[in-house]
């Protein structure tokens, strides 16, 4: 089996290089392997788009998440926890 055929036939190589396209830059080389196998490789290439789509889900929750605002404590709470903090301040 020559050099081509070994890259469309690893699937496996495909998945672990399609994980770590999304996580920092594939080499040169790394990058063509992955192009010449996704031109070959129906599943491989429905693997990447879905991974892909998932992964900016991800990254959208993530930074969503993290723009909101803490949660907030209503006013009453906060009222009640200070009176019980003084309470409890005065027993001492």
């Amino acid at each position: 089996m020559n050099h081509f055929e070994k890259i469309l036939n690893n699937c496996k190589q495909a998945t672990l290089l399609i994980g770590k396209k999304q996580i920092k830059n594939l080499s040169f080389r790394e990058a063509i392997t992955l192009r010449i196998h996704l031109a070959g490789c129906s599943m491989c290439k429905l693997y990447n788009k879905q991974s892909h789509v998932i992964n900016t889900m991800v990254h959208q929750l993530f930074h969503d998440s993290m723009q909101s605002s803490a949660p907030k404590l209503d006013d009453d709470f906060k009222k009640e926890l200070q009176e019980r903090i003084e309470e409890g301040l005065n027993k001492n």
